[in-house]
């Protein structure tokens, strides 16, 4: 019997589940999700809403003008001593147009600058949003990978049973073993059919994960093109990353901003105790086309003006002065919050750094027992062909071999994603990135 030589796992793959011609790349799936993704299209319209209020708020500190005419028609009834009523009518037409400029209003000021905060805001909650799509389409990505790779590894471990469970009733039927090793090794058979139902199950599920994520029914992720080489990632030490992140994390950047809305609050509250100057100006126009009541001659007046409009709170029930212990209190809350997102970022990088660092010493330790599987497996078949090793032999030592690749491609996924993890926590994680990872994947 000439035994076949084991595939490439990714050959296999491919050739499992019907090829790649259908399947889509990393990049062109976190595109779908783009344009799909519920959470990404919210953030986006908070972003434009909020550059939209922020504009709101640059007409407190911008000059009003305003137009207004009428028109009006007055009649009198005079009743003389000698009962003759006498009935007066006339016209009036007026217009004028009316402007104010605020040259100290603080409360204002204050509120055109939370706007501008706010925008900042609405974008790094948009880059964070942004930076956990991609986690999640690559996570999903790789996990369907993942679950194929081990669905494969079982169907090859049930061939290597289902060999001993026939091997065993043989045995048992010529009488040179017994029941008891024949109804292990259907026990045997059976938890690995179990297995695979299991297997076929995640990756059903893992499918649907990666679909909901994308938009897209049936879809199907590319493999890992053979020989794998992980790109190289900057781990000078967990410092550099953490000053990364301390810069540009937009959960950070967020609660930074945040503590700045909180003092401007405070500011516009201690505002309500300052006075308001503006300048206001004014030009009008009324016209009597028949006359008035006291002239019965056309009559025209225009006038026009210019000034200072000054208001000096004095009191307002202490309401000011409650505003502003409420904005101090809010401003420490803030302060607070502050403090406990740069803890748990600072904690959560540095956590990411050590398990990308200790990812990739993983994936040499599997490169290397891959190779000496790999050998175990030649040896075996070399043994088989001369004689002093079973069938069996070869089967279990294959099957080894697909542990070995399956548990290297698995923590080659981590490290990728993990990786990808790595620059979201820093806050430097572009759509680019996935271009690096794209290029690792079968063309």
């Amino acid at each position: 019997m000439k035994l076949p030589r084991p595939l490439p796992l990714a050959f296999a793959l491919a050739t499992l589940f019907g090829g790649s011609a259908q399947a889509q790349n990393l990049v062109q799936m976190y595109e779908a999700a783009r344009g799909y993704d519920a959470g990404y299209q919210s953030a986006k319209a908070q972003y434009e809403a909020s550059i939209a209020k922020a504009d709101q708020a640059t007409a407190a500190i911008l000059p009003t003008v305003n137009a207004a005419a009428g028109y009006s028609q007055t009649q009198f009834n005079n009743k003389t001593g000698n009962n003759i009523v006498i009935d007066t009518s006339f016209a009036t037409e007026n217009a004028s147009i009316s402007a104010s400029q605020p040259l100290y209003r603080p409360a204002n000021l204050a509120t055109y600058e939370q706007g501008r905060k706010q925008v900042d805001i609405a974008k790094a909650q948009l880059d964070a949003v942004e930076q956990d799509l991609i986690v999640r389409v690559s996570t999903a990505y790789f996990d369907v990978l993942s679950a194929q790779d081990n669905l494969f590894l079982i169907r090859e471990q049930k061939k290597a049973v289902a060999e001993q469970f026939e091997s065993a009733k043989r045995n048992f039927e010529v009488g040179t073993a017994t029941i008891t090793d024949s109804r292990e090794a259907e026990s045997r058979y059976d938890l690995i059919l179990a297995a695979e139902i299991g297997a076929e199950n995640d990756l059903r599920v893992k499918r649907l994960a990666l679909e909901v994520v994308v938009g897209k029914p049936a879809a199907e992720p590319k493999p890992l093109a053979r020989p794998v080489v992980l790109p190289a990632i900057p781990l000078t030490d967990d410092a550099y990353w953490v000053s990364q992140a301390e810069v540009s994390n937009p959960t950070l950047r967020q609660a930074r901003l945040g503590v700045d809305v909180a003092k401007l609050e405070t500011a516009k509250a201690y505002a309500g105790n300052k006075p308001t100057l503006d300048l206001t100006a004014s030009y009008g126009n009324t016209r009597y086309p028949g006359g008035n009541s006291t002239s019965g001659f056309y009559t025209r007046t225009t006038s026009g003006t210019v000034g200072l409009a000054l208001n000096v709170p004095i009191f307002a029930g202490f309401s000011v002065e409650n505003q502003i212990k409420q904005t101090l209190a809010l401003e420490d809350k803030a302060k607070a919050d502050l403090d406990g997102v740069q803890r748990n970022v600072v904690q959560g990088t540095r956590a990411i750094f050590f398990n990308v660092k200790s990812g990739l010493g993983q994936v040499k330790a599997l490169e290397t027992a891959e190779i000496s599987t790999k050998s175990a497996l030649d040896a075996n078949i070399l043994g088989y062909q001369v004689g002093v090793r079973i069938n069996l032999d070869v089967l279990n030592s294959q099957s080894q071999l697909y542990v070995a690749r399956r548990d290297l491609d698995l923590q080659r996924y981590n490290v990728l994603t993990n990786s990808l993890k790595l620059r979201q926590a820093a806050g430097v994680l572009k759509p680019e990135d996935l271009e690096q990872i794209n290029a690792l994947l079968v063309k």
